[in-house]
């Protein structure tokens, strides 16, 4: 995209901006493992001109062009580098650093919605009424923050305990469905059970194997509703 006066790129433009700090994040590499990233952060109001196709139709926007570059080239993932373009004021470096936060955010709400279509499948709703999809996608939105709120908890808090995220019955028919390869746990970690969850959905465990996603995640968790529901309905009959 082309800059100021025509003349040269938006990218061409931003070199010429002198680094404006160091802003480190933490990441996972393509083995899920975490990792540390320190980024150069360069930012700059630039006229940026309309595609040379539709500059007739549309005028040039005067924008905060943000560059966030990895300093080094890390071993075990793609190097980040992000350029945002954004209509709000950055004037300092922390103001800068709130548009890349809000920016990181961006993986999360993707995969938030990724579960809210393909595990709920919302889209395939056939309801007739504006009032019953909303209350359906309501409903929906609160499983998919479970099914996304356990995945990540397991990841940052794994040696929490089980009851964190799980209630007694379920954590009762994990043991019961799911058998520890060795000896039996001695600590009811939030993570352990993580595991059995997602064995339930298909997940191998290997030690190869990265943690566990959200898609196996939500598979376990509704293959263990249905179990759940199986074992209240069979306690009124049978008790």
């Amino acid at each position: 995209r082309l800059a100021d006066d025509g003349t040269r790129t938006v990218s061409a433009a931003m070199k010429e901006v002198r680094l404006k700090g160091i802003h480190r994040i933490e990441v996972r590499d393509d083995k899920g493992e975490l990792d540390v990233a320190d980024l150069e952060i360069r930012y700059a109001r630039i006229r940026v001109l309309p595609p040379i196709g539709k500059q007739k139709r549309y005028p040039a926007l005067d924008l905060v062009v943000i560059h966030a570059c990895e300093r080094s080239e890390p071993r075990n993932r793609r190097a980040i580098n992000w350029k945002l373009l954004t209509n709000m004021p950055v004037s300092s470096r922390k103001e800068a650093i709130e548009k890349l936060d809000w920016y990181a955010m961006r993986w999360k709400i993707e995969t938030f919605h990724k579960i809210l279509k393909s595990g709920c499948r919302a889209e395939d709703a056939r309801l007739r009424t504006a009032e019953r999809l909303t209350n359906l996608i309501a409903l929906y939105s609160i499983v998919s923050w479970r099914v996304f709120w356990i995945t990540m908890l397991a990841r940052v808090a794994p040696q929490a305990p089980a009851t964190a995220a799980l209630s007694e019955l379920e954590i009762q028919l994990l043991e019961t469905m799911v058998k520890d390869a060795g000896r039996p746990l001695r600590r009811k970690t939030l993570g352990s059970y993580l595991i059995k969850l997602a064995r339930l959905g298909g997940y191998l465990a290997r030690a190869s194997d990265p943690p566990p996603g959200n898609m196996v995640i939500w598979r376990g968790l509704s293959r263990l509703a249905d179990v759940q529901l199986g074992a209240a309905i069979a306690a009124q009959n049978c008790g």
